[in-house]
């Protein structure tokens, strides 16, 4: 008889899911790539319809989804001017500081750099 497998168990970002390491790298390359769109204080610019990535509206956004989908929306559209052209790692990197900018907790394990995953780890207000 075939063992049953179980679901993998989901995890919320509150369950502390990047380290700081990665979340530092993130912001280097946020300052390299993202801050001339997206601002350095990570606010975006509504004149130009260029949402932000920190606070409420981001969170309302994003509350209920997974890593997986903001993953894929970054590495499919980001940055505007070279979509896709960053490595899967850095894209990861890049996810981890925007949890941290949204008072997600650090943990003592990096985020995967694999959309499979990222699937199990809701995106849930901190």
């Amino acid at each position: 008889m075939a063992a049953r497998q179980e679901p993998a168990a989901k995890r919320s970002i509150k369950d502390g899911v990047y380290t700081e390491i990665q979340a530092n790298r993130g912001e280097r390359e946020y300052g390299r790539t993202c801050e001339h769109c997206h601002g350095a204080g990570l606010e975006g610019d509504a004149g130009k319809e260029i949402p932000p990535l920190v606070s409420d509206p981001f969170m309302r956004n994003w509350n209920g989804k997974n890593l997986k989908d903001l993953f894929e929306l970054l590495s499919r559209s980001m940055p505007a001017d070279k979509r896709g052209s960053l490595s899967a790692r850095t894209y990861t990197d890049l996810v981890a500081y925007l949890l941290r900018a949204n008072d997600a907790p650090a943990g003592s394990s990096a985020l995967p750099d694999s959309p499979a995953g990222l699937e199990a780890i809701a995106i849930e207000k901190p």
